[in-house]
């Protein structure tokens, strides 16, 4: 995921992550990126991140190449649960927990219709009756 130390030659090979940070955190890179990490939490990866997430925001990799995480830059996880995440590690995150109870497909539907109604030239006026009528009906 950061990247591996080939034993062989001694050549740096980096991984997806740590291409992922570089992209992103490029000083020529004007625009706000953001990096989502989904899946399970693997207490071998996210501690790795414990000097991104506290003040330092800063990527140390194996090969003691540090990188900085630039203004522009965004990170969130989406987790089920935080099981193998250590405590120091879940007191550098902000957490939000939504339940499934709480949140089902309707509010995303209804956002959509709301953001299609602002954007005029997009959909016609009386679309978003439309589609509130054909998703209580058929949903």
């Amino acid at each position: 995921m950061y990247g591996v130390m080939n034993t062989i030659t001694g050549e740096w090979l980096p991984g997806v992550f740590s291409e992922i940070w570089k992209k992103c955190n490029d000083k020529k890179n004007k625009h706000i990126s953001w990096i989502v990490c989904d899946g399970p939490v693997d207490a071998i990866w996210i501690e790795n991140l414990n000097t991104v997430l506290d003040d330092n925001k800063i990527l140390t990799l194996a090969n003691a190449e540090r990188i900085p995480m630039t203004d522009n830059c965004k990170m969130v996880f989406e987790v089920e649960n935080l099981n193998n995440a250590s405590p120091a590690t879940v007191s550098r995150c902000g957490i939000i927990f939504v339940s499934d109870s709480d949140l089902s497909w309707r509010p995303l539907v209804d956002t959509w219709i709301k953001d299609r109604q602002e954007e005029k030239t997009v959909c016609h006026q009386d679309e978003g009756n439309w589609v509130t009528e054909f998703t209580d009906k058929y949903i």
